[in-house]
């Protein structure tokens, strides 16, 4: 059985940073994308950031260009989002989502269709 378990999420005060994890079990995403995606209360689902597991390209929302970084550990089987300068909009419930396979540019992960798996959650709540 394929889990994705995010952690790392919880209060922090604008300006701050926090590390999110998404790790993986049940299988490997060596040839996939991971890509973690956020839904604020009341708003749809936004893409944030992805990445080729393998390496090279990755992708962000203009948002969080420049603030957040996606990372992954072979070893651990783990994706990292790395936020920083963190802002009161940024508030929102986090979620990492895998593709086993990556036939597609970077760029068509940005839409949360060509996810077939996806975590539970983590909050974010950044006070001003």
């Amino acid at each position: 059985q394929v889990q994705l378990v995010e952690s790392g999420g919880g209060l922090v005060q604008a300006g701050g940073s926090l590390r999110l994890s998404c790790a993986a079990s049940g299988r490997t995403f060596s040839r996939g994308v991971m890509g973690w995606f956020r839904q604020a209360p009341g708003k749809e689902r936004e893409f944030v950031a992805a990445m080729y597991w393998s390496g090279g390209s990755t992708r962000y929302a203009d948002s969080v260009k420049g603030r957040f970084t996606i990372s992954r550990d072979n070893a651990k089987n783990t994706v990292y989002l790395q936020m920083s300068s963190l802002k009161p909009e940024d508030t929102a419930v986090y979620f990492c989502a895998a593709d086993s396979l990556s036939y597609h540019d970077i760029g068509y992960y940005t839409s949360p269709l060509p996810y077939n798996y996806w975590g539970q959650g983590t909050q974010v709540t950044v006070s001003s």
